[in-house]
């Protein structure tokens, strides 16, 4: 007998929050260290993509660790003192937006993840992705986790640092170009950013001159993740 759905709404919406499942059962299958990989800024129209790994210890996970896009400016600051402080392994690398533009955001993003995971002080034995890719030329086992960073808090930890430091980034940018106003949007195409590019033009070397706007000459943005992690 096929029971009937509900029609009645939710009282509450119901948020999955990362926990520490996939590294246990990966302990289990003797696979430790385990590095949670991540990057931030695939959609910008300037600056680098930037990529963390992170080893966490199991016996200290800083509380509250999620998502980055779900986290505000302050809570993602709070935890980024208490990942560096806790974990036994952070490891950070970056690609330029002249590299992105050499290749694509999708290649530089995975190489950015590869260089950091090869950083870490600690030899991880399987390293967590987010996303639906692994990162070619891993030093040891790879796995993709859609959505890893609301579901791995190793992952999400990565996801943390990295946005965190691009986000820093993009802000001493911002000192020297003050008319583009890249403290305020990080590099995505937010209104302000667009006209700037409009009255200045790009900036060379920081402006991804592969991405829409530039290609067709105009200030449309086809990237779908081209507002991602803005608060």
């Amino acid at each position: 007998m096929v029971r009937a759905r509900s029609d009645s709404p939710l009282l509450f919406e119901i948020v999955e929050r990362p926990d520490f499942s996939f590294e246990t059962k990966a302990m289990a299958e003797g696979l430790w260290p385990v590095a949670g990989m991540d990057e931030a800024g695939r959609g910008p129209l300037a600056g680098p993509v930037v990529a963390a790994a992170v080893v966490l210890d199991p016996a200290n996970i800083p509380d509250g660790l999620d998502d980055s896009k779900r986290l505000s400016h302050l809570q993602r600051e709070a935890l980024f003192l208490k990942i560096l402080g806790s974990a036994l392994s952070v490891s950070l690398a970056s690609v330029s937006a002249e590299a992105i533009d050499g290749s694509n955001i999708l290649k530089a993003s995975l190489e950015a993840m590869r260089r950091a995971l090869v950083g870490l002080s600690v030899q991880p034995k399987l390293a967590l992705a987010d996303g639906r890719d692994v990162p070619p030329g891993l030093p040891c086992e790879g796995r993709a986790l859609i959505k890893g960073d609301q579901r791995s808090q190793s992952i999400a930890a990565a996801s943390i640092v990295a946005k965190v430091m691009r986000d820093r980034m993009m802000c001493g940018c911002g000192s020297h170009h003050a008319h583009y106003g890249f403290e305020l949007h990080m590099g995505y195409a937010t209104v302000r950013h667009r006209t700037a590019i409009e009255m200045h033009g790009p900036v060379a070397r920081l402006h991804r001159a592969s991405f829409a706007p530039f290609r067709l000459g105009g200030t449309e943005v086809q990237d779908e993740e081209c507002l991602s992690g803005l608060d």
